[in-house]
C-alpha cells in the first residue's frame, strides 16, 4: 500500500500526553508511522488538510444496526423502553438476511460519515434465516472496523418475557452458534478488522443459566461480553422483583464484571455499582440520545468517569435514536452532563476523548483510538472552514462549533470517505434498497 501523508491539520492526538498541534501524520499500510510538524513526504500521496481538524476515528460501543429499517415507527415514538420493544418486536420478526444486510449497510455508512471508524453491534434476534454473518458482510463491504456481538433472547411471551416466541431461540443452539461465529470470524491480532463478542440481550430476556454459560464460554474463547444493564426504572424494578438484587449485583454474581465486559446504558447505576465497575474495570457504553428518546434518564457519566469506570459512547439502535451520528452523540453527552451538573461538568475535549480513545479502551482495542506512532491508521479529518465553525476561536472545540459530517475518513489506512462522500459502496443505490424494504414492511 502506498504511503499517505496528511499535511497541515490541527491535530488532537488523544495520546498519553494529550498533544495538540498543527502538523502532519504519515501512514504506511494500516499503521501510523510518524506524527509531527513538517514531515518529509517523499513518494507518499499527500492529503492537504489546511484549516482542518484531525482526530482519531470515533468509536461506537453500542448499536443495533438492524434497526435502521424501523426509524420513527408509529406506536413506538412516544413509548418507554418496554412498550417500545413490544411495538417493534412483531415488525422485526419479519426480517430476513437481506433486511439485516441492507439495514446494517445504511447504519454503518451513517456512522462513517459522522467520523466513526470502529463500531460494535449488538444483534440479538435472528428471524427467517438471519445470521451475524449478514452484518459482518456489510462491514466488510464498507471497510469499517467491526466488533459485532452474537446476542440472543431465550425467554418469550409464553414464559413471561417481552418478545414473541417466534423471536427467541433454544439456549443450546445459542451457545452452539456463538462458538461458530467466534471460530469463523474472531481475530485477536492487533489491526484486526473483525472481532466477535458474546452478548445475551439483557437479564430480562435470557435465563440466569445462559448468562452464566455465556460468560464461561466467552472466557474460554478469549472474547468479550456485552449486554444491556440498568437502562431505566423498569429495568431496576424487574431486577429487584425477579432476582432480589440490583442489576450490578446480578451481573457480578454471574461473572459479568471485569475488563472483558462492557454494559450498555447503565443509566440507573447507584454509587455502589459504580464503585464495583471501577474496581473491576467493567466498561460502559453511554448512549445519551437513546436515553433521552426513551425517557430513561441521564446516566451518571461524570460520577463514572471520576470513579475510573471505562466509558465509551454508543448511538444505540436507530429505532430508539433515529440517527447514527457519533459526533452528534458526543455533543449530546457533553450537554447532558452540563444540564445535570453545571457548565463545567464536561468539556468538549473530554467528551471527544470518550468518543475516541475511551471507546477504543472499552472494546479492548489499545491499538486504536490515538494519533500516535504504531497505532492503527483510523483517522477522521473535519473541515473547519465551513459555516459551522466560522468565527470559532478554538478549532479543537469541535463539539461546541464544528461540522457533524466528516470530510475524509481513513480506516486501516484506506480512505472510505472522500470529500464528504462514502466511496466504498454505492450509497444512493443502497438507500433505495433500504426504502423499498421499509415500504414492504409497512405494507
Amino acid at each position: 500500500m502506498t504511503q499517505t501523508l496528511i499535511k497541515g491539520a490541527t491535530i488532537l492526538t488523544m495520546d498519553d500526553d494529550a498533544r495538540e498541534f498543527t502538523g502532519d501524520v504519515l501512514i504506511d499500510g494500516g499503521v501510523i508511522t510518524a506524527v509531527g510538524p513538517d514531515l518529509p513526504h517523499g513518494d507518499a500521496k499527500v492529503v492537504h488538510a489546511d484549516g482542518c481538524l484531525l482526530t482519531p476515528g470515533l468509536v461506537n460501543t453500542h448499536h443495533h444496526l438492524y434497526q435502521t429499517l424501523t426509524r420513527a415507527v408509529p406506536g413506538g415514538q412516544d413509548a418507554l423502553l418496554f412498550g417500545w420493544l413490544k411495538t417493534l418486536y412483531p415488525i422485526w420478526s419479519r426480517f430476513g438476511p437481506e433486511e439485516m444486510y441492507v439495514s446494517a449497510s445504511i447504519g454503518l455508512a451513517e456512522l462513517a460519515l459522522s467520523g466513526c471508524t470502529l463500531t460494535s453491534d449488538h444483534l440479538y434476534l435472528y428471524p427467517n434465516g438471519s445470521r451475524l454473518d449478514d452484518t459482518i458482510a456489510a462491514a466488510q463491504d464498507i471497510g469499517m472496523r467491526f466488533h459485532p456481538t452474537r446476542g440472543a433472547m431465550s425467554i418469550g411471551e409464553s414464559n413471561g418475557g417481552l418478545p414473541p416466541d417466534s423471536l427467541v431461540e433454544q439456549e443450546p443452539a445459542i451457545l452452539e452458534d456463538c462458538i461458530r461465529v467466534v471460530d469463523t470470524f474472531h481475530d485477536a491480532r492487533d489491526g484486526a478488522m473483525v472481532r466477535v463478542g458474546i452478548a445475551p440481550c439483557s437479564p430480562f430476556s435470557v435465563t440466569r443459566d445462559l448468562m452464566r454459560d455465556a460468560a464461561i464460554l466467552a472466557r474460554d474463547k478469549g472474547v468479550m461480553l456485552h449486554t444491556h444493564l440498568a437502562e431505566n426504572d423498569e429495568d431496576i424494578a424487574y431486577s429487584l422483583e425477579m432476582f432480589g438484587c440490583r442489576p450490578g449485583q446480578y451481573a457480578e454474581d454471574l461473572g459479568w464484571t471485569g475488563s472483558d465486559v462492557w454494559h450498555a446504558h447503565c443509566v440507573k447505576l447507584d454509587g455502589s455499582e459504580i464503585d464495583m465497575f471501577a474496581r473491576s474495570r467493567t466498561g460502559v457504553a453511554h448512549c445519551p440520545c437513546s436515553n433521552c428518546r426513551l425517557g430513561s434518564g441521564i446516566a451518571p457519566l461524570r460520577d463514572m468517569r471520576d470513579a475510573g469506570v471505562p466509558v465509551g459512547l454508543g448511538v444505540d439502535g436507530s429505532a430508539s435514536n433515529d440517527a447514527g451520528n457519533l459526533i452528534a452523540e458526543a455533543r449530546q453527552a457533553m450537554l447532558l452532563q452540563r444540564v445535570a451538573r453545571g457548565a463545567d461538568a464536561m468539556s468538549s475535549r473530554e467528551a471527544l476523548w470518550i468518543a475516541t480513545r475511551g471507546g477504543a479502551e472499552v472494546l479492548g482495542r489499545h491499538d486504536c483510538g490515538q494519533i500516535a506512532v504504531g497505532k492503527r491508521a483510523d483517522i477522521a479529518i473535519w473541515d473547519m472552514n465551513g459555516i459551522e465553525a466560522a468565527g470559532s476561536w478554538d478549532k479543537a472545540a469541535i463539539l461546541l462549533a464544528g461540522p457533524t459530517r466528516v470530510k475524509e475518513l481513513f480506516v486501516e489506512g484506506r480512505q472510505i470517505v472522500q470529500g464528504g462522500h462514502l466511496v466504498s459502496i454505492d450509497l444512493e443505490q443502497m438507500i433505495g434498497r433500504q426504502n423499498r424494504l421499509a415500504k414492504a414492511l409497512i405494507q
